[in-house]
Protein backbone atom coordinates (compact mmCIF):
# COMPACT_ATOMS: atom_id res chain seq x y z
CA UNK A 1 0.00 0.00 0.00
CA UNK A 2 2.76 2.29 0.71
CA UNK A 3 4.31 1.65 -2.43
CA UNK A 4 1.29 2.27 -4.43
CA UNK A 5 0.45 5.46 -2.29
CA UNK A 6 4.17 6.85 -3.62
CA UNK A 7 3.70 5.90 -7.04
CA UNK A 8 0.11 7.47 -7.15
CA UNK A 9 2.00 10.64 -5.61
CA UNK A 10 4.90 10.71 -8.13
CA UNK A 11 2.01 10.39 -11.18
CA UNK A 12 0.53 13.50 -9.08
CA UNK A 13 3.54 15.38 -9.13
CA UNK A 14 3.48 14.77 -13.02
CA UNK A 15 0.27 16.12 -13.11
CA UNK A 16 1.07 18.96 -11.20
CA UNK A 17 3.79 19.92 -13.41
CA UNK A 18 2.49 19.35 -16.49
CA UNK A 19 -0.72 21.22 -16.41
CA UNK A 20 1.72 24.04 -14.26
CA UNK A 21 3.49 24.57 -17.58
CA UNK A 22 0.86 24.42 -19.88
CA UNK A 23 -0.81 27.15 -17.85
CA UNK A 24 1.66 30.01 -17.80
CA UNK A 25 2.76 28.31 -21.55
CA UNK A 26 0.53 31.53 -22.89
CA UNK A 27 2.76 33.87 -21.25
CA UNK A 28 5.58 33.64 -23.60
CA UNK A 29 7.73 31.86 -20.98
CA UNK A 30 11.19 29.94 -21.81
CA UNK A 31 12.20 26.68 -20.79
CA UNK A 32 14.11 27.76 -17.58
CA UNK A 33 11.05 29.77 -16.59
CA UNK A 34 8.56 26.86 -17.21
CA UNK A 35 10.21 24.40 -15.14
CA UNK A 36 10.65 26.41 -12.15
CA UNK A 37 6.49 26.82 -12.37
CA UNK A 38 6.54 23.26 -12.72
CA UNK A 39 8.41 22.52 -10.04
CA UNK A 40 7.25 24.90 -7.30
CA UNK A 41 3.26 24.18 -8.46
CA UNK A 42 4.39 20.05 -7.59
CA UNK A 43 6.04 20.94 -4.64
CA UNK A 44 5.29 24.19 -3.07
CA UNK A 45 2.17 22.98 -1.29
CA UNK A 46 3.61 20.25 0.91
CA UNK A 47 6.59 22.34 1.00
CA UNK A 48 4.77 25.35 3.05
CA UNK A 49 3.15 22.19 5.28
CA UNK A 50 6.23 21.33 6.34
CA UNK A 51 8.14 24.33 6.66
CA UNK A 52 4.68 25.63 8.75
CA UNK A 53 4.39 22.47 10.80
CA UNK A 54 8.71 22.91 11.63
CA UNK A 55 8.75 19.38 9.74
CA UNK A 56 11.83 18.27 7.51
CA UNK A 57 11.11 19.24 4.06
CA UNK A 58 9.68 16.22 2.41
CA UNK A 59 11.77 16.51 -0.69
CA UNK A 60 14.58 16.95 1.33
CA UNK A 61 15.17 13.24 2.43
CA UNK A 62 13.97 11.97 -1.13
CA UNK A 63 14.77 13.86 -4.03
CA UNK A 64 13.12 11.72 -6.78
CA UNK A 65 10.11 14.17 -6.37
CA UNK A 66 12.02 17.40 -7.91
CA UNK A 67 13.95 14.78 -10.59
CA UNK A 68 9.80 14.44 -11.53
CA UNK A 69 9.08 17.81 -11.26
CA UNK A 70 11.87 18.66 -13.60
CA UNK A 71 11.24 16.02 -15.89
CA UNK A 72 7.93 16.25 -16.46
CA UNK A 73 7.89 20.34 -16.90
CA UNK A 74 10.51 19.73 -19.94
CA UNK A 75 8.66 17.20 -21.28
CA UNK A 76 5.62 19.54 -21.50
CA UNK A 77 7.55 22.62 -22.47
CA UNK A 78 8.69 20.69 -25.71
CA UNK A 79 5.52 18.65 -26.07
CA UNK A 80 3.00 20.87 -25.55
CA UNK A 81 1.03 20.10 -28.70
CA UNK A 82 0.30 17.15 -27.68
CA UNK A 83 -0.10 17.80 -23.74
CA UNK A 84 -2.68 20.21 -25.02
CA UNK A 85 -4.65 17.74 -27.22
CA UNK A 86 -8.42 17.01 -25.33
CA UNK A 87 -7.86 13.69 -24.81
CA UNK A 88 -4.13 14.25 -22.90
CA UNK A 89 -5.11 17.55 -21.26
CA UNK A 90 -8.13 15.62 -19.94
CA UNK A 91 -6.21 12.27 -19.27
CA UNK A 92 -3.80 15.22 -16.93
CA UNK A 93 -6.61 16.95 -15.57
CA UNK A 94 -8.11 13.48 -13.19
CA UNK A 95 -4.54 12.90 -12.52
CA UNK A 96 -4.02 15.98 -11.27
CA UNK A 97 -7.33 15.50 -9.19
CA UNK A 98 -6.36 12.17 -8.10
CA UNK A 99 -3.34 13.94 -6.59
CA UNK A 100 -4.70 16.78 -4.73
CA UNK A 101 -7.10 14.18 -3.14
CA UNK A 102 -4.00 12.00 -1.68
CA UNK A 103 -1.85 14.91 -1.38
CA UNK A 104 -4.69 16.40 0.92
CA UNK A 105 -5.64 13.68 2.78
CA UNK A 106 -2.33 12.64 3.36
CA UNK A 107 -1.27 16.22 4.90
CA UNK A 108 -4.46 15.86 6.90
CA UNK A 109 -3.46 12.41 8.29
CA UNK A 110 0.17 13.62 9.04
CA UNK A 111 -1.09 16.90 10.58
CA UNK A 112 -3.89 15.58 13.15
CA UNK A 113 -1.43 12.75 14.13
CA UNK A 114 0.97 14.74 15.44
CA UNK A 115 -1.86 17.41 17.18
CA UNK A 116 -0.88 20.13 15.64
CA UNK A 117 -3.29 23.11 15.68
CA UNK A 118 -6.48 21.33 16.51
CA UNK A 119 -9.36 20.97 15.15
CA UNK A 120 -8.49 23.57 12.17
CA UNK A 121 -4.97 22.55 11.32
CA UNK A 122 -5.46 19.23 9.67
CA UNK A 123 -7.67 20.93 7.45
CA UNK A 124 -5.54 23.79 6.70
CA UNK A 125 -2.62 21.81 6.13
CA UNK A 126 -5.01 19.28 3.65
CA UNK A 127 -6.01 22.49 1.63
CA UNK A 128 -2.47 24.28 1.62
CA UNK A 129 -0.78 21.08 0.92
CA UNK A 130 -3.24 20.33 -2.62
CA UNK A 131 -3.59 24.05 -3.35
CA UNK A 132 -0.54 26.17 -2.05
CA UNK A 133 1.61 25.04 -4.87
CA UNK A 134 -0.58 26.66 -7.54
CA UNK A 135 -1.26 29.62 -5.71
CA UNK A 136 2.43 30.48 -5.67
CA UNK A 137 2.44 29.38 -9.30
CA UNK A 138 -0.31 32.01 -10.04
CA UNK A 139 0.73 34.77 -8.24
CA UNK A 140 4.56 34.80 -9.63
CA UNK A 141 2.75 35.08 -13.21
CA UNK A 142 -0.15 37.12 -12.63
CA UNK A 143 -2.65 35.14 -13.49
CA UNK A 144 -6.06 35.02 -11.94
CA UNK A 145 -5.21 32.42 -8.84
CA UNK A 146 -7.78 29.61 -7.63
CA UNK A 147 -9.33 31.49 -5.32
CA UNK A 148 -10.34 33.67 -7.03
CA UNK A 149 -12.32 31.82 -9.43
CA UNK A 150 -15.51 29.62 -9.69
CA UNK A 151 -13.95 26.53 -10.43
CA UNK A 152 -14.73 24.11 -7.90
CA UNK A 153 -11.25 23.14 -6.59
CA UNK A 154 -10.37 24.19 -3.23
CA UNK A 155 -13.87 23.88 -1.72
CA UNK A 156 -14.17 19.87 -2.50
CA UNK A 157 -10.51 19.88 -0.73
CA UNK A 158 -12.00 21.35 2.49
CA UNK A 159 -14.84 19.59 2.39
CA UNK A 160 -12.81 16.02 2.29
CA UNK A 161 -10.43 17.13 4.95
CA UNK A 162 -13.19 18.49 7.17
CA UNK A 163 -14.83 15.14 6.90
CA UNK A 164 -11.87 13.17 7.27
CA UNK A 165 -10.72 15.28 10.51
CA UNK A 166 -14.13 14.55 12.34
CA UNK A 167 -13.95 10.92 11.26
CA UNK A 168 -10.40 10.58 12.89
CA UNK A 169 -11.47 12.05 16.11
CA UNK A 170 -15.15 10.05 16.16
CA UNK A 171 -13.75 6.48 14.37
CA UNK A 172 -9.95 6.45 14.84
CA UNK A 173 -9.55 2.71 14.59
CA UNK A 174 -10.80 2.84 10.91
CA UNK A 175 -8.29 5.60 9.83
CA UNK A 176 -7.75 3.31 6.22
CA UNK A 177 -11.47 2.91 5.48
CA UNK A 178 -11.44 6.39 6.50
CA UNK A 179 -8.65 7.43 4.45
CA UNK A 180 -9.64 6.20 1.47
CA UNK A 181 -13.27 6.76 1.33
CA UNK A 182 -12.52 10.75 1.81
CA UNK A 183 -10.06 10.42 -0.79
CA UNK A 184 -12.42 9.04 -3.56
CA UNK A 185 -14.96 11.46 -2.04
CA UNK A 186 -12.67 14.82 -3.07
CA UNK A 187 -11.54 13.06 -6.64
CA UNK A 188 -15.29 12.31 -7.08
CA UNK A 189 -16.73 16.02 -6.46
CA UNK A 190 -12.78 17.25 -8.86
CA UNK A 191 -13.90 14.39 -11.41
CA UNK A 192 -17.54 15.47 -11.83
CA UNK A 193 -16.26 19.29 -11.76
CA UNK A 194 -13.90 18.49 -14.77
CA UNK A 195 -16.60 16.36 -16.52
CA UNK A 196 -19.49 18.91 -16.60
CA UNK A 197 -17.37 22.40 -15.87
CA UNK A 198 -19.16 23.09 -12.36
CA UNK A 199 -18.40 25.67 -10.63
CA UNK A 200 -19.57 27.76 -7.49
CA UNK A 201 -23.30 29.11 -7.55
CA UNK A 202 -23.93 32.48 -8.62
CA UNK A 203 -25.10 33.36 -5.28
CA UNK A 204 -21.83 32.64 -3.55
CA UNK A 205 -20.23 34.88 -5.60
CA UNK A 206 -20.10 38.76 -5.04
CA UNK A 207 -20.32 40.94 -8.43
CA UNK A 208 -17.62 43.01 -9.98
CA UNK A 209 -17.83 46.65 -9.12
CA UNK A 210 -18.00 48.93 -12.86
CA UNK A 211 -15.72 51.44 -12.31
Amino acid sequence: MDSLVVWIGLAGTVAFAVTAVLAVAPKGIDLFGATVMGVITAIGGGTLRDIIMEQPVFWAADVTFIWVAIGASVLAFWLQSLFTRREIYSLMLYVDALGVSLFAIQATHMTWAVGFAMPLGPVLMGVITAIGGGLIRDVLVGRPNLLMQRELYAIPVMFGCALYTVLLELLPDYKVLEAFCCTVFIFALRAAAIHWDLGVPGWLVTKPKVP
